[in-house]
């Protein structure tokens, strides 16, 4: 089942089309990446499902039902803009951010111990926001996301300002709270994260959805039945059907090839061919990544 579902969603401000008709389906406990460039309407799309804008056209819903105002309760949402209280100590904010959410005060009080020992910002409870460096306040304002346990937590280029350490943190606790039960919307237009932590992705570019289906299933679809070639010896002469796109020298009287087939062709055959002229140490299909398949769809959609 699907947790949320925008059918035909289009958005426009003045002259600048932000959304035209978009849809997307986003199945129940996944991590959902929804990328693209900056300024592709991502961030639009966000702010409706948020319903801190409205949309022009086309619908939303959450669980089955039409998005309605009682949703907010079930969704967590962390922005690219970050907005904490600089005067305000770490306690009190989220304390004041947990009951706008509508936890009691003793129930506040046990979720904020909770998160602030699992990252490590304990003895920062009584320290104002000011204070912390900006990595710690990016951990702050994740721990505001996820105090009231939303179904749905969106999360808007969450690791920027992050080092890798506490980049590789969060994403643990992505993991974690997918496990729980949550579902994740992943909003970037950076693809380093996506290979690890989504199952389904969506690309937008220039307001409009190019391309989704789960992660596994569109890198497939992308395969240019290429393989990649570790050997010892010599490599001519193959049989027409097989075509040597580059090959180089590694360590130890090693070299690499990546070659092509045909469409429809067995890797079998290929490695048959191979193990009679050569010495195979290594052979693997080249699969295509969510970064280079942005970047192509990218392109020919401007071409």
């Amino acid at each position: 089942m699907n947790i949320l579902e925008a059918n035909n969603v289009s958005k426009a401000y003045a002259a600048h089309r932000a959304l035209e008709d978009v849809s997307i389906a986003i199945p129940k406990q996944s991590i959902f990446g929804l990328l693209g460039p900056n300024g592709a309407g991502k961030t639009t799309l966000i702010r409706i499902i948020n319903q801190i804008i409205m949309s022009d056209g086309g619908e939303i819903s959450i669980n089955g039902e039409k998005l309605h105002p009682r949703h907010i309760e079930v969704i967590g949402y962390l922005p690219e803009e970050r907005g904490l209280y600089k005067k305000m100590k770490v306690g009190e904010q989220l304390m004041y951010l947990a009951q706008l959410k509508g936890l009691s005060s003793g129930e506040s009080r046990k979720r904020i111990k909770h998160w602030l020992e699992k990252l490590g910002l304990t003895e920062w409870a009584g320290k104002k926001v000011e204070d912390l460096s900006k990595g710690m306040a990016q951990k702050i304002q994740f721990i505001a996301t996820v105090l009231h346990e939303p179904d749905l937590l969106i999360l808007d280029e969450p690791f920027s300002g992050f080092d890798p350490v506490n980049a590789n943190l969060i994403k643990d606790e992505i993991f974690e709270l997918r496990e729980k039960g949550a579902t994740v919307i992943f909003s970037t237009h950076r693809m380093e994260s996506v290979e690890q932590l989504c199952d389904d992705i969506a690309l937008i570019n220039k307001s409009k959805k190019i391309l989704d289906g789960p992660k596994k299933e569109i890198q497939k679809s992308f395969k240019s039945n290429k393989y990649q070639v570790n050997y010892k010896g010599q490599l001519s002469h193959l049989s027409s059907g097989f075509s040597v796109l580059e090959s180089g020298v590694l360590e130890d009287d090693l070299s690499q090839a990546v070659i092509q087939t045909q469409a429809g062709q067995n890797p079998n055959e290929l490695l048959s061919e191979l193990i009679s002229k050569t010495e195979v140490h290594g052979f693997i299909e080249i699969i295509p990544s969510i970064n280079d398949i942005f970047i192509q769809v990218v392109q020919e959609g401007q071409s």
